[in-house]
């Protein structure tokens, strides 16, 4: 037997022990000498009772462990057998049957149990250390009880590192077992699995401290801990256990309600069940050791390097845009063609020495003024889709047809105020110019012409829509300081408690893969949100310096930039860019504890990234019909709202998913009458109360019965068909199937409508013969590709709020990039990636029409 003692001077001095025990006993009791590995049967009573003395040597250094066994057929719980064990530095104590709690009180009874007794500490003296068990077995019951004793040294209590252990467990027979740390590592990750889910167990590591908690009902009291069905992973540093050991205890729970079992109808009740060795599992457990600190700088530079080389890329793009841009202007940017269209009065004030194809910006500024002055007046007067009574002559980007004076263009409300008097002065409203009677006659005629172009929807001031706009850039900063700031607090709240209790069950993490730093438990997951932050400040300085080029452009009155090419509004780019820096942000605070109470951090400025991204597209040909800051981020909140209430409600409640359907189907109608009739559709009731029937009846048979076989507006309403398809679908869908991922349902709903939206937009504006030029297709393309291998990443599961902590662990994987980061970490930095190139596919989208007059730009 290992730990024997050997020679002669070994077994008279046990001998002499056991005598000594014997005499301490006295009278009352007599101790008989017991043997590791014998089996003890015997029977006690209210007047009888039974002592055992074992003795054993431990070597120097060794720490041995010492397992009781005990078992008594009787099922009388108003007497049973009890047993207590006694040590040098401790008592332990239970009795046969011994009763485990369930859920509603509900008691379950064993008739065998083993224990692991606390081993003795390893003292450092040379020379054998002998040690004495006494075990005494007593009942209260007046009538004999059997019972049955085995004692036994373990063998195998210490694991080993990188070597699996397998042992067999219940819920009257836990296990605990001994690591130490090696010399050369610093962290460890215990690696626990089973064939079986059921039944539900638990793996808890302790400090080597007397008494050890390892029953169902005190497992909780010490260290760190976690349920279990068929895997768990516990990362274990050394700096945390100053002896730099640990136990590994493992036990079984008495029912499976904690893991995501049910328990069996014919168990209902408070009627008490004898199990004895029904709930055993079979366990096997690997001590690995975890990454380097080197890994960890390893990795942050990864992350850093990766994103900032897109700053680097945006350097270069900026630089040979700078290059190209110069070479125009001293080459010329128009060609001799160009000169056909000049009027001859204009062509006289010219310098006659000068060359239209080698004017430069820099230099000739007021030659290039005048030239295109008279370039606009000669290619203005030649033809325009607008009839000259229609009256948007004096409008912002149109172009007056019934002057007199060869095409001289009337001045515009944009060219009207002097350069810098673009103020955010709260005295200009937009109400100052959309509140007279003929402003609203004169918006029903223009916007429900059956042709639209750019100049039908660009007649408000531009200094008014741009203030309009920026509204979304304050407001989002102001939501997002008021949201980040509890939710920072909260989050560290949640970590405390997890550090401070132990119990990993609060925080839904790839355990296999969360590698902590100081009090973060999964850093990992936090650090691959970095590209979020890193990629939309990159955003915001792109849109910045064209906001500044812009407003250059502006101040110097160029007329590509008062009357060509999509209106340039910035306020939706910044709004977007703050979005995506706090979508990083969010995110990484939602990693710092992952669970069913804060999952709502995570997805919340997703949904303000695609209704933004929406709006925007959207804006871009309707710049004066666009949703307002105040009802978009209403809207965003109502949605957010259905969010936690899906999320609380949906899994079980069929009422809830009835009305989501039905406020999703209206809002589709609602939204797409809006849409098809660009905010011109309007139910009066002027008469009486029924006038708003008769008006919809009336609506109903004019633009849908009569008008059927040929929509005035064709491509609104295909592209309107099939929205409402998609989202009645969904609707649909989730009534039927009632998907337990609401929020990730919700939010899918918004990605397809956007995906549909900028399918639409592109196929619309091939259609109309314009042109994608190189940036906006490459951004196209790697948009596409970014998202395909983030949705890849995203759909690999490694956790789930939505199942009890020990389900979510068996979706669990170990890291896949660097040895650091897991599937989830790359759907972060691709999901970045993916976003940026999306925003820039919005930004650079309509570049090609910078030379096309707004009165040629279709709608659609």
């Amino acid at each position: 037997m290992p730990g024997a003692p050997g020679g002669s001077g070994g077994g008279a001095l046990l001998c002499a022990l056991l005598w000594a025990a014997v005499a301490a006993a006295g009278p009352g009791g007599s101790p008989a000498p017991g043997a590791f590995g014998r089996l003890y049967r015997g029977a006690v009573n209210i007047s009888a009772e039974r002592v055992y003395a074992f003795a054993y040597s431990s070597q120097p250094g060794q720490v041995d462990a010492v397992r009781v066994y005990v078992n008594s057929s009787s099922e009388n719980l108003q007497y049973p057998v009890l047993f207590v064990v006694r040590q040098q530095k401790g008592v332990l104590s239970w009795q046969v049957p011994l009763i485990f709690r369930g859920l509603y009180q509900r008691t379950y009874n064993y008739q065998e149990v083993s224990r692991t007794l606390c081993p003795s500490e390893p003292t450092p003296e040379a020379g054998l250390s002998e040690q004495i068990i006494f075990v005494d077995v007593a009942s209260m019951a007046p009538f004999d009880i059997a019972y049955e004793l085995l004692v036994t040294r373990l063998d195998n209590f210490q694991l080993e590192t990188n070597k699996a252990f397998n042992f067999t467990a219940s819920p009257s027979q836990p296990q605990y077992f001994l690591y130490k740390f090696p010399q050369d590592v610093d962290s460890v990750i215990i690696k626990v699995v089973s064939d079986a889910v059921y039944p539900c167990s638990v793996v808890s590591v302790q400090d080597i401290v007397c008494p050890v908690y390892d029953l169902d009902h005190n497992v909780e009291f010490n260290g760190v801990y976690q349920s279990m069905t068929k895997q768990a992973a516990i990362t274990v540093q050394k700096k945390d256990f100053p002896g730099e050991q640990f136990f590994v205890v493992f036990v079984i729970k008495p029912e499976d309600y904690a893991c995501g079992g049910s328990v069996p109808s014919s168990l209902r009740g408070n009627g008490n069940r004898t199990w004895n060795l029904q709930r055993t599992k079979n366990l096997q457990v690997t001590i690995v050791p975890s990454i380097k600190k080197s890994v960890y700088v390893q990795a942050m530079f990864f992350s850093f390097l990766s994103f900032l080389s897109f700053y680097l890329g945006s350097v270069i793009v900026a630089f040979v845009h700078y290059i190209r841009v110069r070479r125009k202007a001293s080459a010329g940017r128009y060609s001799p063609d160009d000169a056909s269209s000049i009027s001859p009065a204009c062509y006289l004030s010219l310098d006659k020495d000068a060359n239209i194809t080698e004017l430069s910006l820099k230099h000739q500024h007021w030659n290039f003024n005048l030239i295109w002055h008279c370039l606009g007046s000669g290619i203005m007067t030649s033809s325009h889709p607008i009839t000259a009574s229609t009256p948007e002559g004096s409008s912002y980007g149109a172009i007056d047809e019934s002057s007199s004076s060869g095409g001289r263009q009337l001045s515009s409300p944009e060219r009207g105020p002097q350069a810098g008097s673009d103020t955010d002065s709260s005295v200009e409203e937009e109400s100052d110019f959309d509140t007279m009677p003929e402003i609203e006659s004169d918006k029903n005629v223009i916007r429900t012409k059956v042709f639209l172009y750019l100049s039908d929807l660009s007649r408000k001031d531009r200094r008014i829509v741009s203030k309009k706009y920026k509204i979304y850039f304050w407001n989002i900063i102001t939501i997002a300081v008021f949201y980040a700031l509890p939710v920072i607090q909260l989050v560290i709240t949640y970590q405390t408690v997890v550090n401070v209790t132990g119990n990993q069950d609060i925080c839904y993490y790839n355990f296999l893969c969360a590698h902590p730093l100081g009090v973060l438990s999964a850093f990992n997951n936090i650090l691959s949100n970095v590209g979020h932050m890193l990629l939309g400040f990159l955003f915001l300085l792109i849109v910045l310096r064209r906001d500044i080029l812009h407003r250059r452009a502006m101040e110097m009155k160029d007329i590509y930039t008062l009357d060509y090419g999509i209106p340039k509004h910035f306020g939706l780019f910044y709004a977007m860019g703050i979005a995506l820096m706090m979508e990083g942000v969010l995110s990484a605070c939602y990693h710092v504890c992952p669970n069913y109470s804060n999952f709502q951090f995570d997805t919340s400025f997703m949904y303000m990234i695609a209704g933004l991204c929406m709006l925007k597209l959207y804006q871009t040909r309707h710049p004066d019909i666009n949703a307002s800051a105040y009802s978009a981020y209403a809207s965003f909140a109502v949605v957010i709202c259905l969010a936690v209430l899906g999320v609380v409600f949906g899994k079980n409640d069929m009422w809830f998913w009835v009305i989501f359907s039905m406020i999703h189907v209206l809002a589709s109608l609602a939204l797409s009458t809006q849409i098809y009739y660009m905010g011109r559709f309007k139910i009066d009731a002027p008469d009486s109360d029924l006038g708003i029937f008769r008006r919809a009846a009336m609506v109903l048979y004019t633009d849908c019965i009569q008008q059927c076989s040929r929509p005035m507006y064709m491509d609104r309403m295909v592209l309107l068909i099939v929205g409402n398809l998609v989202n009645w679908s969904f609707a649909i869908f989730g009534l039927v199937y009632r998907p337990r991922d609401f929020a990730s349902y919700i939010l899918g709903i918004f990605i397809c409508n956007l995906l549909l939206y900028l399918a639409f937009y592109i196929i619309m504006k091939l259609r109309s013969s314009e042109k994608l030029l190189p940036i906006p297709l490459f951004c196209i393309v790697a948009t596409a590709v970014m998202w395909a291998a983030a949705l890849y990443f995203f759909f690999q599961n490694l956790s789930s709020w939505e199942e009890t902590p020990a389900e979510s662990r068996e979706k669990n994987r170990p890291c896949i990039l660097l040895g650091f980061f897991d599937d989830h970490d790359v759907w972060h930095f691709l999901s970045a990636t993916a976003l940026f190139f999306s925003f820039l596919v919005l930004l650079t989208l309509d570049d090609d029409l910078d030379t096309v007059r707004r009165d040629k730009i279709p709608v659609f």
